[in-house]
């Protein structure tokens, strides 16, 4: 179809990156894109219609979070309700393609809610404008008056889904490390939020200071790092109750830069000791660790492949930092950065085909990915300092910490697309740090 056709198009190119690239689709379709821009689809969305007399405002604000998730990939354009020849009557009513077509609308998205209590039930519809047919069967969902943002968040997964072929990330949510005051009395905690900056809780007080939080993966789990004993020590947080427990440390040792594995079991953490650094394993229950690491040299930074068979971690034993992949349960490493400057903080793709990293080079921080045997190294972005990525659920999009520079510097967190398009600030009350995303929620 017209519209899938498109969307293909667009992905691909964005998967090559700069580069002129023609795609030919179903008809008179040509899409030309030069140097990773694209032209984003136009979709129309006309207001949920409210099938109950309390659901206009919740059907209206519905509308503006799917639309919102759409055009905040950069691969849509909401094409605006005053430009309409006509709308939509009733959720049931028969589609008007040629009012549609007139304005150049590529998609269009209709829905409708009811309320009944505390519940709310969400339906929507996908058309292919051009082809006039529906993109798959009308899905319903349903939820709390609470829980609304989810269900808008999911309607927008299934269209983004069913448009590019590819897992939606709306449904998930971030965690991170939440700063308020200067470089020099910096407080920080632990909050999380959807993946929007919408909906923030914090986990922790102030009282310490905390750093590298990180998912587990099914998302019900928070690793990260406290200062409250005045050593680093790793904690365990669960965060529908929000109760933690420190992980069994050895005496002596400072516990750091913790992940999970994807059996969401074992832990993988840097451990210094005796003024050396390496990675060991345990499990989440506090079993006994294992050694993987034995150099005179600082090895942290790990991340598990998603198959859990290896590790990518960040070491400086060639004498600058670089970034290595090892069996899981240790043994030779093989280096995988061989550019200019240094390297750190990378983390596996949920695909397994890529990894990313923070580079740091001639004065100026990037965010960039590299294949994981180290080829086709991508910078995404330059600034004063970007680093700490996190992957999407997907696999697309990457989040992480910028930094503006001087006095008054305040880390703020952004993402941006694998192709480097799309650089957008993620907003949060306060300052943002250190972003684990989670997978899609249930």
């Amino acid at each position: 179809m017209r519209v899938l056709a498109m969307l293909c198009a667009c992905v691909t190119a964005l998967v090559l990156g700069a580069g002129q690239v023609v795609a030919q689709g179903s008809g008179p379709l040509r899409i030309e894109i030069t140097e990773g821009v694209i032209e984003p689809l136009p979709f129309a969305l006309p207001v949920f219609e409210a099938e109950t007399g309390d659901a206009g405002s919740l059907a209206a604000q519905l509308s503006q979070v799917v639309a919102a998730d759409l055009t905040g990939t950069g691969l849509f354009r909401q094409i605006q309700p005053d430009a309409f020849i006509s709308t939509v009557a009733s959720f049931a009513a028969p589609v008007q393609f040629a009012d549609w077509k007139a304005i150049n609308a590529q998609a269009l998205i209709t829905g409708a809610v009811a309320v009944q209590g505390t519940q709310v039930s969400v339906k929507f519809r996908l058309y292919d404008v051009f082809s006039g047919a529906e993109l798959g069967s009308g899905l319903q969902f349903t939820g709390t008056t609470e829980g609304w943002r989810r269900m808008a968040h999911k309607v927008a997964d299934a269209v983004y889904s069913r448009i590019t072929g590819e897992g939606g990330y709306f449904d998930s949510r971030v965690v991170y490390v939440s700063e308020t005051g200067g470089k020099d009395a910096r407080q920080k905690r632990l909050a999380i939020m959807d993946y929007d900056g919408a909906n923030v809780q914090y986990l922790t007080d102030s009282s310490a200071i905390v750093l590298a939080p990180r998912f587990s993966p099914g998302g019900e789990r928070v690793l990260y790092t406290s200062y409250e004993t005045g050593f680093p020590q790793i904690y365990v947080l669960d965060v529908g109750s929000v109760q933690r427990r420190a992980l069994d440390a050895q005496e002596g040792t400072m516990s750091f830069a913790p992940r999970f594995a994807p059996d969401g079991q074992t832990i993988v953490f840097s451990l210094s000791q005796g003024g050396n650094t390496d990675l060991w394993s345990t499990t989440i229950n506090g079993g006994a660790a294992q050694r993987l690491t034995s150099a005179p040299s600082i090895e942290t930074a790990p991340s598990f492949s998603p198959d859990g068979r290896q590790i990518v971690f960040e070491s400086d034993r060639s004498g600058s930092q670089q970034l290595y992949i090892m069996p899981a349960g240790g043994g030779e490493a093989q280096r995988i950065s061989f550019g200019p400057g240094r390297y750190g903080t990378p983390v596996w793709s949920p695909r397994g085909d890529l990894i990313a990293f923070t580079k740091q080079n001639a004065g100026r921080f990037h965010i960039g990915v590299m294949r994981t045997d180290g080829a086709e190294e991508r910078l995404l972005t330059a600034s004063f300092l970007d680093e700490g990525p996190t992957w999407a659920p997907n696999g697309r999009v990457i989040m992480f910490t910028r930094e503006t520079q001087g006095e008054g510097g305040r880390a703020s967190l952004y993402s941006v697309d694998i192709s480097g398009r799309n650089l957008r600030p993620v907003r949060t009350p306060e300052g943002g740090s250190d972003p684990s995303w989670s997978p899609l929620l249930d």
